[in-house]
């Protein structure tokens, strides 16, 4: 890595755990390899602390922006002076930039990079049924980006009643004409069936859902990074799913991110030759 100085950008990767972190791994390394003074810092924060630490952290003089990841994407939103649309649909943001005088944009693009790499895999989209199962943060914006990207049916499942009816309201609002089903997280039907809760994180964690459901017609995509294939993702493959890995959501969002920020943008190609993931 190249000598981080008093003029380095910093960029706050804000969550817990921290052990989870891959973004620093992969944005560290393109950083270095334009010989862009920035860096990507992991920083730790429980939850019950966010609402203290994020502030502090945005006063720092040398702060540029941050990623936010969980658990903190929702509360994040309540704590911007703007955000984009997508992070309005969302109800989460996981990108913060701060402006010159000092106002918090904040925006989120975990739900374009999942979209992208189901395109970049030939999966379609459009007109296709989707069951999104986790509607916080990144469940949200998976959901409105594929429905934005115009699939057709989108069942929704959530242990939260009132987190799982407050996105198909908002995705009403957005999308009236949008098909919607809450409450099910049966995979039969679902072209695309996606994992955006935290199960999988740790061993022994559950399934989010029957796995002896699943079958080649599904196309199966997780959201967890703790390892490159979870459980549930193996468990699909061996169900004859094709399948998309935790990682490349990230992957694909970076160019997105970078051009937030006001950095040089890239490929998720560049992006995969210069990254050094551990896992």
């Amino acid at each position: 890595m190249a000598t981080i100085n008093g003029n380095t950008a910093l960029i706050a990767h804000i969550g817990y755990p921290t052990s989870t972190f891959k973004a620093p791994m992969i944005y560290n390394p393109y950083f270095d390899s334009i010989n862009l003074d920035a860096v990507v810092v992991p920083m730790g924060v429980k939850g019950e602390d966010f609402a203290t630490a994020f502030p502090a952290i945005c006063r720092f003089t040398n702060f540029h922006g941050a990623l936010i990841t969980m658990p903190h994407k929702v509360t994040a939103l309540n704590l911007m002076d703007e955000v984009s649309p997508t992070a309005e649909i969302s109800g989460a943001c996981n990108a913060v930039r701060r402006l010159a005088d000092g106002r918090l944009i904040g925006d989120m693009f975990d739900g374009e990079g999942f979209v992208r790499g189901l395109m970049r895999k030939c999966c379609i989209v459009g007109g296709r049924q989707a069951l999104v199962i986790g509607c916080g943060g990144v469940g949200s914006a998976i959901a409105a980006s594929l429905a934005g990207a115009g699939i057709a049916h989108l069942c929704l499942h959530d242990v939260s009643s009132s987190t799982m009816e407050g996105l198909a309201q908002r995705l009403g609002h957005h999308y009236p004409d949008l098909n919607m089903t809450l409450g099910s997280n049966d995979p039969a039907g679902a072209d695309i069936v996606v994992n955006a809760t935290p199960l999988g994180m740790k061993a022994g964690d559950p399934m989010p859902l029957d796995v002896a459901r699943l079958g080649p017609q599904n196309f199966v995509g997780e959201v967890v990074m703790k390892k490159e294939k979870t459980a549930f993702l193996n468990a699909a493959e061996a169900a004859g799913c094709r399948i998309q890995i935790g990682i490349d959501m990230l992957f694909e969002q970076i160019p997105a991110y970078l051009e937030f920020f006001g950095f040089p943008t890239t490929t998720p190609d560049i992006l995969r030759a210069r990254a050094h993931i551990t896992y």
